[in-house]
This record gives structure tokens, sequence and C-alpha cells, in this order.
């Protein structure tokens, strides 16, 4: 009786186990494709333009948006450890690499926005070699799509901008509000992203969709509810079993 008891016990912890981990998985699966549909219908917006005035983040959020104005390429930030989006044809590895951001200086306008340029593989030898990339000199239309920051990694420390302005730098992670403190400069509370494709400065801009990984989580899910399955399996057949047994001894 006892090792019955212990049996439902393991097997309903399992079962919960197994079906909680799934429903998450399924719900990370349907948030990502929420928010790939709210993208797509903000997207078919008609296009901001960063030149027209000061937006706010709740405006410009995840919007189309078309900037003018200059680049300020010593004032560059490098991304490390940015995964190339889309893996190359071929190869299912991601390779590592760095986001460039940049800082673009609107006309008209004593504002400058922040511009995700794309990503660039990183020399595998030395971290410190910067990849070759071209920078248009003079008056450049940007556009791209607007975000709160260009996406986070794990890093150790606080995060904060090293006080140096006058070479490009790397960082792990991209602090818009501690950068503007640093150079005083006024800026767009926000980053664009740049999605024009088919230039040749040395920087791939292949976004992921931010559907990737759907299949992987329903993949999980499957997992788990399986692992539910098996353990009122398991429970199951042994409880047959225990009770066969005990039916052919009461025989005898």
């Amino acid at each position: 009786m006892t090792k019955r008891i212990v049996a439902t016990v393991s097997a309903l912890l399992i079962i919960a186990l197994g079906c909680g981990a799934g429903f998450w998985q399924l719900t990370r699966a349907h948030t990502k494709i929420a928010l790939a549909a709210n993208l797509l219908a903000r997207q078919q917006m008609p296009i901001l333009s960063a030149n027209a005035k000061t937006w706010a983040l709740e405006e410009a959020s995840e919007r189309r948006m078309v900037a003018r104005g200059q680049y300020i390429p010593e004032a560059a930030i490098w991304l490390d450890n940015r995964p190339r989006p889309i893996p190359a044809a071929g190869t299912t590895s991601s390779q590592s690499g760095f986001y460039l951001m940049m800082p673009l200086r609107l006309t008209d306008r004593d504002e400058v926005l922040w511009v995700n340029r794309g990503w660039a593989p990183r020399n595998n030898e030395n971290r410190e070699t910067l990849p070759p990339i071209k920078t248009p000199t003079g008056i450049v239309n940007v556009e791209g799509i607007v975000f709160a920051h260009p996406g986070k990694v794990y890093e150790l420390g606080d995060g904060r901008p090293m006080a140096s302005l006058d070479k490009p730098k790397i960082e792990q992670n991209f602090n818009l509000v501690a950068e503007g403190d640093l150079r005083g400069w006024t800026q767009a509370p926000f980053i664009l992203r740049e999605e024009k494709v088919g230039m040749e400065d040395g920087l791939l801009r292949e976004w992921a969709p931010l559907t990737s990984g759907v299949d992987r989580h329903y993949a999980y899910a499957f997992q788990w509810f399986a692992l539910a399955v098996c353990g009122f399996l398991f429970w199951l057949i042994t409880g047959l079993r225990q009770y066969r047994r005990q039916g052919t001894g009461n025989r005898i």
C-alpha cells in the first residue's frame, strides 16, 4: 500500500511538471506569434520622419522611420557577442560577431539618432580587430524600424560606457541614456534598426523574424507533454501489475 502511495504521488508530480512546462512553452510560442503580428501591423502604418519632430518612444516604437543626417563614425559602438541574425546558407551553427551602433546627427535639428547599422563577423584570432566596414560621408537617408534598444546580452558589471570619446568602443550592451549623458547630446529616446539590404558596406541586415524559435517551443512542449503521458502510463501499468499479483495471491 505504501509503495502504491509513493508511486501515485511521484506520478502526479511528473504529470504536473510535464503539463506545466508544456503549457508554458506553448504560451511562449503564442506570445512570439502575437508580437510578430503586432510588429507587422505597426510597420504597415505610415512611415515616420525623424527630422519632423522629437518623437516619444511610445509614438514611434516598432514603426518604420526615415532619418536624414550625417553619421559620426568616431563615436561608433561595437556590440560584442551578437550571433549572426540568420545563419549562412548551408550552416546551422550561429556565427559570433558585432552589431554596429553609430550616431546619426539629424539635419535641421539639434538631435542625434543612434542607428543599428547591421551585423559584421568577429575576428576569431584577435577580438580587438574590428571588421572592415564602409561609412558613407555627407548627408544620408536611413530607413528602418524603431526599437527601444538593440537587444541585450548577459554582462558583468554595471554596463556603464567607458569614458572614451575619441575612438570606437567595444561594449557588451548599449546604454542609450548613459551615452547621452557622457557626450552631452540631445538624443532620440530610441534606436533605429536599419533595414536596407544590398549595400556593399561590409554589414549584414538580414534580421531574424520575431517568430524565430516558435517551432522549437512547440517541440519542447511536445517533449514535456510526452513526459507527463509517460508518468501516467507508468503509474497505470504498475498499478495494473500490482492488482493482478494481488488477485493471483487471493486465488491461491
